[in-house]
C-alpha cells in the first residue's frame, strides 16, 4: 500500500481482556506510514507508538500531498500499470 502513494495505519492490541480466557496479555505496535517517496519522512514513518503500550496516535497526514506525490512523484504506479490487466475509474456521488 506503501507503494501506492496512500497512508497506512496499522493497529493491534495492547494489555488484556478480563474475563476472556482466551485472551492472554497482548503486545503489539502500531504506527502510521507514508508514502516512500523524497517529500515524505526518509523512513516512511508519520509516527509510530511504543511497542507494548497502550496509547493514541496523532499524526498529521496531508492529503494535498498525495495528490502531488501522485502526480509528480519519484515513483508513478497509476501511470505505470498495465492497462490490459485493470482501469482506474471514479465512482459518481449519485
Amino acid at each position: 500500500m506503501i507503494e501506492n502513494e496512500c497512508y497506512v495505519t496499522i493497529s493491534g492490541s495492547v494489555g488484556n481482556i478480563p474475563k476472556v480466557e482466551t485472551m492472554g496479555i497482548q503486545y503489539s505496535q502500531s504506527a502510521i506510514f507514508t508514502p516512500s517517496d523524497f517529500s515524505c519522512p526518509r523512513d516512511a514513518i508519520a509516527v509510530e507508538a511504543i511497542p507494548g503500550v497502550e496509547t493514541t496516535l496523532i499524526a498529521h497526514l496531508d492529503l494535498d500531498l498525495i495528490k502531488e506525490i501522485r502526480a509528480m512523484g519519484s515513483v508513478r504506479n497509476a501511470e505505470n500499470r498495465c492497462i490490459d490487466l485493470y482501469e482506474l475509474r471514479w465512482l459518481d456521488d449519485k
